[in-house]
């Protein structure tokens, strides 16, 4: 494992009082930016100017047509494990949309994978609803500093640190700067996967990737909670990343589908032993949702059709995925464990 690096702001030692989640001047000011086009790609700002994207997560509008992706995205690859900044277009993850209401006010969350993708638009929507944040993240600095200003912007700490998950030492590290830097530890997010699809199937996997997809997305889930759980205490939640690839696998993606089937019967179990407790355990299932991972683990080709072989028509954005994240950690959910909520854009996953 290499060297640990760290990103802060925020104040650690301020949980007596929770902030209001809310967005800044500054925040509000880089919105309108965006909104405007300022600093987008020529590809992105005519899919911004061709679609109707809501002004938050409440305001009703077609989902086949939001986002503009019906007609697919240009092909593009990228080295894994992907950078956000190098899509066309450009993820949603909420920055501009998702409005909280103080769903977690006080609460401390740890979530793997925090840098992009589905982990920055839970963690952003996290600290708009109240909760302080540490994310875990590879080696994508850039990306991890944008979602750290995020997390600030919405008046919360925000605490980014550096390292392979697929070490349990690190593992057990990332709990302990939680407990340390937040004061605390109230909901634990296991987000963070690695995927390489393979066209030959079986006989295109090689040991070391099976290995690298089973410690990445099974083996380190197993250990943050196992690390995790002496700290949780009544109300505590943890909430579990599987994919449609549980219900529906595909051959290019045998090892990957394998743990995230794996990931549904690991939460449902724990849900029944932790019930006793007062702690839920819930598992979130996206379908194809355009991140960094897509471009960094796919074909050419293949990004070019991502997700319209849904129901809907397109790719899922990070930001859709948000509310799933919050109702599983807030006490909305109270009744609610060892559940699998699929966000899917029509695909089953029963």
């Amino acid at each position: 494992m290499g060297a640990e690096r760290t990103i802060t702001a925020g104040c650690p030692t301020c949980h007596s009082t929770p902030r209001r989640p809310t967005v800044t001047t500054a925040a509000a000011a880089a919105v309108s930016a965006r909104r405007a086009g300022v600093g987008l790609s020529g590809t992105d700002r005519q899919v911004r100017e061709e679609t109707s994207v809501s002004e938050d997560q409440y305001t009703q509008q077609d989902p086949t047509t939001q986002y503009g992706q019906q007609s697919g995205q240009p092909g593009q690859q990228q080295a894994p494990p992907g950078s956000t900044a190098r899509m066309t277009p450009e993820p949603d993850h909420g920055e501009e949309s998702y409005r909280g209401t103080g769903k977690l006010a006080g609460k401390r969350a740890l979530i793997t994978g925090g840098d992009s993708g589905i982990g920055r638009a839970v963690a952003i929507a996290f600290a708009r609803e109240g909760a302080d944040v540490l994310i875990s993240y590879l080696s994508e600095d850039a990306d991890a500093r944008e979602t750290i200003r995020w997390v600030e912007e919405a008046g919360r700490t925000g605490v980014a640190v550096r390292g392979d998950i697929t070490d349990e030492r690190h593992c057990q590290e990332l709990v302990d700067r939680a407990v340390r830097d937040l004061g605390g530890l109230d909901i634990l997010v296991n987000n963070a996967a690695y995927q390489m699809a393979q066209e030959k199937g079986i006989a295109g996997i090689s040991s070391e990737q099976f290995d690298r997809v089973l410690k990445t997305n099974l083996y380190a889930m197993f250990w943050l909670c196992k690390a995790a759980l002496p700290h949780l205490s009544e109300g505590s939640a943890i909430i579990n990343t599987s994919s449609i690839q549980a219900f529906d696998p595909s051959p290019q993606l045998l090892d990957y589908a394998t743990t995230k089937a794996g990931i549904v019967n690991f939460t449902k179990a724990l849900a029944q032993e932790l019930a006793e407790r007062g702690v839920r355990a819930n598992a979130v299932a996206p379908g194809p949702i355009w991140t960094p991972l897509i471009p960094a683990t796919m074909p050419e080709q293949k990004v070019e059709q991502f997700g319209q072989d849904t129901p809907e028509g397109r790719p899922g954005q990070p930001a859709e995925l948000a509310p799933a994240y919050v109702f599983f950690a807030s006490q909305e959910s109270s009744y609610v464990t060892g559940e699998v909520l699929g966000v899917t854009g029509g695909r089953p996953t029963k």
